[in-house]
């Protein structure tokens, strides 16, 4: 009876790489996100034009905060790549 084993060796530089991929698929989610807040905000000033400043307002809070999510997965992103 044989046994066999694979033995995958992967160098640092491909290990990098595809950790960059997985890192960076969180900037898919920031926009999905931001597409979330205005398309939320575009239906509130459907139904209540009189609250027009205050809820953009809170959106551009929403934008800034989902924005602030996906930059930090960009910059993961470039550590994993350019980091020493």
């Amino acid at each position: 009876m044989h046994t066999f084993t694979t033995k995958v060796c992967i160098s640092v530089e491909a290990a990098k790489v595809i950790g960059a991929g997985l890192a960076s698929i969180s900037l898919v989610g920031s926009g999905v996100g931001i597409g979330f807040v205005f398309g939320s905000l575009i239906q509130a000033f459907a139904k209540n034009p009189r609250l027009k400043e205050e809820m953009f307002k809170m959106a551009v809070l929403g934008f800034a905060l989902t924005e602030a999510i996906g930059l930090l997965g960009l910059m993961v992103t470039f550590l994993i790549l350019f980091a020493v």
